[in-house]
């Protein structure tokens, strides 16, 4: 997909279809969310670099709304970490290739922060963003 030659005329159809715009409103959003779900039912090997692209704007568009209009609640970092390890059916202990084991009880508990580079080691285990560490 990436190293295809955008057709500008099939491009400029889609665009014409889908008519993405910045999201103001719930039709909008649903509408466009729409399209995407269109697109995603098609094998990636059968997406075209033209919907490729507009898949990619949808995208954009649509976190940019949803960040904006339905954020996700600010929680304290060791209460977000307890909530992953819950989620993910991991142990404390599961964390000893990343914390040192003296840290991970004070961490979870809230006597000790996380420091930048656990937030970041944290997030590539988790795969989530860095800042709900921080």
């Amino acid at each position: 997909m990436s190293t295809a030659i955008l057709d500008e005329r099939k491009y400029r159809e889609l665009l014409g279809d889908v008519l993405p715009v910045v999201i103001r409103t719930e039709d909008e959003h649903r509408r466009l969310l729409g399209a995407v779900t269109l697109l995603m039912e098609k094998p990636d090997e059968a997406i075209s670099e033209e919907e490729g692209r507009l898949l990619e704007i949808l995208s954009m568009l649509i976190e940019e709304y949803e960040d904006r209009v339905h954020p996700l609640p600010k929680a304290e970092p060791h209460k977000m970490l307890n909530h992953l390890l819950q989620e993910r059916q991991l142990k404390p202990s599961d964390l000893s290739a990343i914390l040192p084991k003296s840290r991970v009880s004070e961490i979870l508990s809230g006597k000790r922060g996380i420091s930048k580079s656990q937030a970041r080691r944290l997030a590539e285990l988790f795969r989530v963003p860095v800042d709900l560490f921080l």
